[in-house]
């Protein structure tokens, strides 16, 4: 009797993963028929919770993914690093301390702290790292400093923005470049009346602005054009007639942490008259590196641990968290703080999952560059891995819920949308999901992936 019972559960269960599939077939066919997607590519793929294949539509085709991407950035650190991981900020000094004078040069170094002044995390704003920075320099008795302020961004190497990035995507405040000190998220904000530049939020050092943005309608259409280093900054489209902020990607944020410090210490009555300058700015310039000595340390800064971090880095999609960690894991895992390096590891890391190779051609930790390929079968291999994981909490909450109601991670570019996730379906069935569409021209991008993804409610 019981092997006639566990027969008929099978073929009941069998059923009713025919019957959905039949459903979301007819609903992917429905999609590509229509006008928008006259020349578009998809990749589908759907499983229950254990794995078992329930749905695809081309679910091997490797498709650029948009945010997406973030799934295996964020699952690959959990796990390399562990979710208590923390970056470091020191400061220390050259030379020596006497009769409350620093005869020498003050230094600020980092590996590469992606919250360092985040407004995201309590305990851990600017004004935070001002007042541990000063209270140090106080503790030591310095009140004069008689050499320069050297922000020392050597961890990683020179190249701040990976590969395959489009130039109208990198001034803006989700195209923020990565270095070895981050400040503020590598954001700045502009308050504009109209296409009238007001004013910033912090400085930018030497930049010059080319200003060509218009007014009309009623929302912001502007672009920033920034790039990593330059003293120009450029900023077109479209702004409605009113007060409005706008944020951008910092050209040097080592450069701005420096000149904030340099206003800290003269507001807290410690005199500073040197320069300020930079490793990377020095290697510009052609100078003589000056990184910061391991001894003499005045004040060591802990980042929030990397659980908190990854919930941001997937619940608001912040681009530079993705890419710090990329070049982290080079770091950590290849002795080596490039974008290369830690891609490579990443790609080594999911085949040693049992994902082919094939399927996740990564170009970016983020997703922002169309030069990623991956599939949606690998999007769902990789969340299957992670749900068997014990960090799995850590990296499932960070995902939004999105306006179907269903909890899952979005990527959005240019006619590209996708969305994975994890889905309880109103009899109980549990199911795993990735859907991915590229070059879906004009309509409703969200709601055409919605009419697929609603048939697993």
């Amino acid at each position: 009797m019981k092997k006639i019972f566990a027969a008929l559960f099978l073929c009941s269960q069998l059923i009713f993963s025919q019957d959905i599939a039949q459903k979301m077939d007819a609903a992917t066919k429905n999609l590509l028929s229509s006008a928008p997607a006259y020349s578009s590519s998809l990749s589908l793929y759907i499983s229950d919770d254990a794995g078992n294949f329930v749905y695809e539509y081309q679910g091997n085709r490797g498709l650029s993914t948009a945010s997406t991407q973030k799934i295996f950035t964020a699952a690959c650190a959990l796990e390399t690093l562990g979710s208590t991981y923390t970056f470091k900020t020191t400061s220390s000094f050259s030379g020596t301390v006497e009769k409350g004078s620093l005869n020498g040069n003050l230094f600020i170094f980092s590996t590469g702290d992606p919250t360092l002044g985040s407004w995201r995390f309590d305990g851990y704003k600017p004004e935070n790292f001002r007042q541990k920075l000063i209270e140090a320099l106080k503790n030591k008795g310095i009140s004069k400093i008689s050499g320069d302020l050297i922000i020392d961004d050597s961890y990683f190497d020179f190249q701040t923005v990976p590969g395959g990035w489009p130039w109208n995507d990198m001034g803006n405040y989700y195209g923020a470049g990565v270095w070895g000190i981050n400040w503020r998220e590598n954001q700045f904000d502009i308050n504009m009346n109209g296409n009238d530049i007001k004013s910033f939020n912090v400085d930018l050092p030497g930049v010059k602005w080319v200003n060509e943005a218009k007014t009309a309608g009623s929302s912001d259409q502007s672009l920033i054009f920034t790039a990593p280093h330059s003293a120009v900054a450029y900023i077109n489209g479209t702004l409605p007639s009113k007060a409005i902020t706008v944020s951008g990607a910092t050209p040097d944020p080592p450069l701005t942490l420096g000149n904030e410090i340099k206003k800290w210490l003269q507001e807290s009555g410690i005199d500073f008259t040197g320069k300020v300058t930079s490793v990377s700015q020095e290697k510009i310039n052609g100078e003589k590196m000056q990184t910061a000595p391991k001894n003499n340390i005045l004040l060591e800064y802990r980042s929030p641990t990397l659980d908190k971090i990854i919930y941001w880095f997937l619940r608001k999609s912040v681009n530079l968290y993705g890419e710090t960690l990329v070049k982290t894991l080079g770091k950590e895992k290849k002795n080596t703080g490039s974008f290369d390096a830690g891609i490579d590891f990443m790609k080594e890391f999911w085949k040693s999952k049992g994902i082919n190779a094939a399927m996740i051609n990564f170009a970016d930790g983020s997703g922002l560059s169309p030069q990623n390929y991956v599939s949606a079968r690998a999007e769902v291999q990789a969340l299957l891995y992670a749900k068997k994981q014990p960090w799995f909490n850590d990296f499932h909450e960070g995902f939004p819920t999105q306006t179907n109601g269903m909890m899952m991670k979005s990527g959005t570019m240019k006619d590209t949308k996708s969305f994975a996730g994890y889905h309880t379906a109103a009899n109980g069935k549990k199911y795993v999901f990735a859907a991915i569409i590229n070059n879906y021209q004009g309509g409703d991008i969200s709601g055409a992936l919605y009419k697929i993804l609603n048939e697993l409610k």
